[in-house]
């Protein structure tokens, strides 16, 4: 890890985010409908997988509540395509997707490019890469690498990082970023 920040997890930097952004991310009619009920605070993610060929557009969040089946959906979208196999993905990894995304200010969904990995499907890419991490957080459905192609890697990363909610690897040889929601901490892969 060739860059690292203070250990602790900062939900605030993740709510700052989305309190900047919630107004954009809306419809506007639902704007002002929002405004009226003291409403609108949605959080949506948006991704396709080029290895499974199908996306998800998905509100997940509502006025302070996961919608358990969007969450649901969710799992199905970012498991292990290698084995199929389904695990429950960290909501706070998907608040700093959600987040990071916003701040971007991009319509275009994220490529997701690795979600949940089983350990054995984490092991066997640790046999092929020396950048994939023995006790990996995507093994605990608590990761996600994520790219865009409007974006570069360097301007996701910054993204990702202003929300201080988890750590953020960048992949510039690779061309993907990597969110989890461990302790603030960042990188330089390879």
């Amino acid at each position: 890890m060739a860059e690292t920040m203070k250990a602790g997890f900062s939900r605030r930097g993740i709510l700052r985010a989305f309190a900047a952004t919630t107004l954009i991310a809306a419809p506007t009619y639902s704007k002002a409908f929002g405004l009226l009920r003291g409403a609108g605070d949605i959080r949506r993610v948006k991704m396709y997988s080029g290895r499974s060929g199908e996306s998800v557009d998905l509100v997940y969040w509502v006025d302070g509540n996961y919608v358990p089946d969007a969450l649901s959906e969710l799992n199905h979208f970012m498991r292990d395509w290698r084995t199929n196999e389904v695990r429950t993905m960290a909501a706070h990894t998907v608040d700093i997707i959600a987040a990071t995304h916003s701040l971007l200010e991009v319509k275009e969904p994220y490529m997701l490019l690795s979600g949940y990995r089983t350990a054995a499907t984490n092991a066997m890419m640790r046999q092929h890469s020396r950048g994939v991490a023995a006790h990996s957080l995507h093994i605990q459905g608590e990761a996600a690498d994520l790219r865009l192609n409007s974006r570069s890697v360097p301007q996701i990363y910054g993204a990702a990082m202003s929300c201080k909610a988890g750590g953020v690897g960048k992949y510039m040889h690779s061309d993907f970023v990597h969110m989890d929601c461990g302790p603030v901490r960042t990188w330089i892969g390879v």
